[in-house]
């Protein structure tokens, strides 16, 4: 088993007919959610945001092609019908399903094929990796593959699908992410760390720049381990989530490469965060290395722009893959051939270090390059 499916108490299922797919995971427990920042969020985030408040879930339904967003009041209906439709197949309550959307914003959603696709995938609900494959794969719009981690400790273990591939912002992205574990976890409890998770790892993720209206993530704990050290939970879960998250930026729209960007020696957290997410996020950092070529005074110009406290003279900067690694910046001065650097630019992983000499603290972000590709997929996204 891949993922969620590894976790006891889960069960999946998924059908896919052409750009229209649906999902169902069925786990009940104590469940925590994060949603998009987006102010023009879709109907199913209004609505979950409400119902999450109560904080147990027993299924998720989701709707892959229609985002059910910019829907006004017909939109939030739908959305509670969703819920409707999978409580009235799963025999639960319409209030303990969480409800998600992907695809196309401003289209209304088609329910009489939500209700047909949830009457034929019910039946093949299964503890088994296929069936969480199948999920998966339903949920997914311009993916190109589906998304699993799987994190095991002593004694309990965490399992994870999402979908993402564009409109991926630093603020989590047109993302949907459903994270399961055995654990014993209260509410509270399991709402901290899955912000905690988000900040460190969705957070931190750039595909684009822009953020979603439907961004989703949802964590259900079944209990059946019994409970667990907090401490070490909330690692595990971190893990999981980062795990997800950089496979969301290796499958980035139109991307041939995935680029991890590690900031040390800030003086905070949050201010090297701030700087590897606004290096993940720059246009011309991402069509630097799309074309292998070693601008890397658009890296330090990013992190100049950041808002973040930085002294470029004592900067350091360095470019690697996973065979060669050219420090490009030595404390403000260039210090190295740049045949190197365009060698460390090959491939489809990309490191990039910048050590801002300022304090003792670190953050990571996780991007991908720009290419022409990026710009057919999205010019032609609803024809």
């Amino acid at each position: 088993m891949q993922s969620i499916c590894a976790v006891e108490g889960v069960k999946a299922a998924g059908i896919k007919e052409g750009k229209f797919g649906l999902a169902l995971i069925q786990a009940e427990g104590t469940a925590a959610a994060a949603f998009t920042t987006n102010k023009a969020c879709a109907a199913p985030i209004i609505l979950m945001r409400e119902r999450m408040r109560k904080g147990y879930l027993t299924a998720t339904i989701t709707n892959s092609g229609c985002a059910n967003a910019l829907t006004g009041r017909q939109g939030i209906s739908d959305a509670m019908e969703m819920a409707a439709i999978a409580g009235e197949f799963l025999g639960v309550k319409p209030e303990t399903v969480g409800v998600a959307s992907t695809g196309v914003i401003s289209r209304y959603l088609n329910l009489p094929l939500i209700r047909d696709q949830c009457s034929r995938i019910v039946p093949a609900l299964a503890h088994t990796n296929d069936a969480e494959i199948a999920a998966a794969r339903a949920i997914m719009t311009t993916d190109l593959t589906e998304k699993h981690a799987l994190v095991e400790r002593d004694g309990f273990v965490i399992g994870g699908i999402c979908k993402g591939s564009g409109m991926i912002a630093p603020n989590m992205g047109t993302m949907l992410g459903y994270v399961y574990t055995d654990a014993e976890i209260g509410q509270q409890d399991l709402q901290d760390a899955l912000k905690s998770a988000v900040r460190r790892s969705f957070n931190r993720v750039v595909v684009d720049g822009d953020t979603s209206t439907n961004d989703a993530v949802f964590l259900t704990a079944t209990g059946a381990a019994g409970k667990v050290p907090m401490d070490e939970f909330s690692s595990a879960l971190e893990e999981c989530c980062i795990i997800l998250g950089k496979q969301i930026a290796k499958d980035g729209e139109g991307a041939t490469k995935m680029i991890e960007i590690l900031v040390r020696n800030a003086l905070t957290e949050d201010e090297a965060d701030l700087v590897a997410r606004t290096i993940a996020g720059s246009p011309l950092v991402k069509t630097a290395v799309y074309g292998e070529d070693p601008n890397w005074g658009r890296i330090v110009a990013a992190a100049g722009r950041s808002g973040a406290e930085i002294d470029p003279d004592i900067i350091s900067c360095w470019i690697s893959n996973p065979f060669i690694r050219a420090q490009v910046c030595d404390r403000g001065v260039i210090s190295a051939d740049l045949s190197d650097a365009k060698a460390a630019l090959s491939g489809d992983e990309i490191r990039i270090e910048l050590d801002l000499g300022l304090g003792k603290e670190q953050a990571t972000a996780w991007g991908c390059d720009l290419t022409e590709k990026y710009v057919e997929i999205n010019g032609k996204y609803t024809t």
